[in-house]
């Protein structure tokens, strides 16, 4: 029988992808971490010996805590946490139950390397416009949500990478970056394991904007007008990227849940009843 202080994969992969999701804890010991180097997205690792060192930085949050099977290890930290204050539940089978319901992993050996505050660290040109609002919107929502991007020069990038070991995206010549039709955002999805319905059909509306493909689907021009509006009211790129993060939320949960939902006015004209 569940325990009360637990979810389920299929209600946490529905706030996964949302601003709300809970914070998410990986405590999966080396070992088996070492046999599967891949992570629920989201999540993050934090040792679970350690427990009483860093439960304070999950107060007033809640936080959904993930070992191998969901027993003792995720167990014992959740309990160590609600001490704290926090409100912490384990997800219902741990990371094998979510692997054995086929949901999306993301790989380990994808991610750059985190800094001393376990953060992960990305660069690209400033001025963000579409992909380069898309590709921090993803990682945010299904990689790390506390992940730092800097916007630098152009010609920059590179060098910024290299000396503050932040992982480049969206311009020429490096991993993160278009290939051949895909653009970055498309990238991304793909090599972290994210493949979905909704972001592949939200791909396809940010591929049409960011390479002037206006047929690729009938919301891109309403979504290009959106992102060019955003980029002409601020001139911080952080609070550019703040105020876009809020325009792809809605894209999401539009291609997640409203794809079939119409909107007609009026609804109850006089004389219009048949």
């Amino acid at each position: 029988m569940p325990s009360i202080n637990s979810i389920s994969a299929d209600k946490l992969v529905r706030l996964i992808g949302t601003p709300h999701c809970p914070a998410l804890i990986d405590v999966r010991n080396d070992n088996d971490f070492a046999a599967d180097p891949r992570f629920v997205p989201g999540s993050a690792r934090i040792r679970s010996d350690q427990v009483e060192n860093w439960s304070s930085e999950f107060q007033g949050r809640r936080v959904v805590v993930i070992c191998n099977h969901g027993h003792n290890l995720s167990h014992g930290v959740a309990a160590h946490l609600r001490v704290g204050g926090v409100e912490a539940e384990i997800l219902e089978g741990g990371f094998n139950g979510w692997l054995g319901s086929k949901l999306p992993l993301v790989p380990a050996d994808k991610l750059p390397k985190r800094n001393s505050t376990g953060q992960t660290v990305w660069v690209t040109r400033e001025r963000p416009k579409v992909d380069r609002i898309a590709c921090p919107w993803l990682i945010r929502r299904f990689v790390d949500p506390k992940a730092v991007f800097l916007f630098v020069a152009a010609a920059e990038v590179v060098g910024v990478g290299e000396h503050f070991n932040a992982a480049p995206f969206d311009i020429e010549d490096v991993y993160w970056s278009h290939r051949s039709e895909k653009c970055t955002f498309d990238v991304m999805i793909e090599e972290l394991g994210l493949t979905s319905a909704p972001l592949t059909r939200l791909s396809a509306i940010v591929r049409g904007a960011d390479t002037g493909r206006l047929d690729l689907a009938p919301e891109v021009p309403g979504f290009l007008a959106a992102s060019l509006g955003i980029s002409r009211m601020y001139t911080d790129d952080l609070a550019q990227l703040e105020a876009g993060l809020a325009l792809y939320d809605a894209f999401y949960r539009w291609a997640r849940d409203a794809t079939g939902e119409t909107h007609n006015w009026p609804t109850n004209k006089p004389g219009t009843e048949k």
